[in-house]
């Protein structure tokens, strides 16, 4: 009894984290006249830039320029580029000081002269209205906005990043992040350039392994209204078509350091929500296969937890049916992700992505 009574602590701390911060798909037309500079930032990314590169072709509100920062790519990614009609940008040798992306998303945005700028990662797909969607949001919070890409997956390891995706969900929809905002999700940043010269920019966070967050606080400490939403049918991407092994890199160089940001009441929620999943997740198996007598109140926990995985599945990304049922095998993999992310921060004081190794060592992260 006691378990289905934490399982239901859980479930509802997952409701309150949780909320549909949904920016609405072209319901009512931009009626603007700004200039838009997207700028992306491209590391090896020839499979990826076709579908973002296709989908901006398709705006209904076209970009005034589309500049792909080239970050010394070793396959077609400039090629590619240019084939769609975007401005390349060779980038120049990485300066002491500075991490990768922020310098290509610095480099970008010198080159630019757009009155707003989206800074999207190569990953990301847009729908034909997002571009205009993503204006009107923008102008109504007069700040800066970042959406969280509805997560499509195809592969079965690609699905196993379930319950990290949920987590990431909800560090930016808890009430506790939504009342005062510190940080941004990087994979889709619009700002106008006022605002973005007038905190630097990437400059100001030029060291930063999480430019992202730093950059969210960067404009909240300036005044500058941020809001965070969730693509949904607007803004998608497919993280790690790569392979497993780039999955667990990509996911365990911030688990570790993003957790640090979060205001308690969203860890203190996040932890009954976890607790009630690792629980009825790990040994309803066992009871069932054993024919326990207690294996009722587990079951039951169980499927409260599966029916709200599901539920949130439908808004922020595709993970097919297996995996959300048999949740625990996400679970497993989270506790990976996040115990290596800690191995790295704590011991090896650096993170691998992409090739690169990002000392960690002396970052003042929010």
């Amino acid at each position: 009894m006691t378990v289905l009574i934490l399982s239901i602590i859980g479930v509802i701390s997952g409701f309150i984290l949780f909320s549909r911060v949904i920016i609405k798909n072209g319901v009512q037309h931009y009626t603007g006249n700004v200039r838009v500079s997207v700028i992306i930032p491209a590391r090896n990314e020839e499979k990826n830039l076709p579908y973002l590169l296709d989908s901006l072709q398709k705006q209904t509100y076209k970009p005034y320029e589309i500049i792909v920062v080239d970050d010394f790519s070793e396959d077609s990614t400039s090629e590619i580029a240019k084939t769609f009609g975007a401005k390349v940008i060779k980038n120049r040798e990485l300066p002491k000081g500075w991490a990768g992306k922020n310098w290509a998303l610095w480099n970008g945005f010198l080159e630019s002269s757009g009155d707003v700028l989206i800074f999207l990662d190569a990953d990301v797909r847009l729908s034909p209205f997002a571009v205009e969607s993503l204006l009107k949001e923008q102008v109504k919070v007069g700040g800066a906005i970042s959406v969280i890409p509805y997560h499509y997956t195809d592969k079965f390891y690609e699905r196993l990043a379930l319950i990290t995706n949920i987590l990431g969900i909800f560090a930016f929809t808890s009430p506790f992040e939504r009342k005062s905002p510190k940080g941004l999700y990087g994979s889709c940043i619009v700002v106008d350039r006022e605002n973005y010269e007038k905190v630097k920019g990437h400059y100001s966070v030029k060291g930063e392994l999480l430019d992202d967050l730093n950059l969210g606080k960067k404009f909240s400490d300036a005044k500058i209204n941020i809001k965070n939403f969730i693509g949904y049918d607007l803004v998608s991407f497919r993280m790690y078509p790569y392979g497993i092994i780039s999955e667990i890199q990509g996911f365990s160089k911030g688990a570790i350091l993003s957790a640090n940001t979060l205001s308690f009441g969203t860890i203190f929620l996040i932890v009954l929500w976890l607790l009630g999943l690792v629980l009825v997740g790990f040994i309803t198996p066992f009871l069932v296969f054993s024919h326990s007598p207690i294996a009722i109140f587990y079951e039951i926990g169980y499927l409260f937890y599966t029916l709200q995985i599901l539920y949130f599945t439908k808004y922020t990304g595709r993970f097919g049916i297996f995996i959300p049922i048999f949740h625990f095998i996400s679970t497993a993999f989270f506790i990976l992700v996040t115990l290596h992310s800690f191995y790295q921060v704590a011991f090896k004081k650096k993170v691998l992505w992409k090739g690169r190794e990002i000392s960690v060592e002396r970052r003042n992260n929010v």
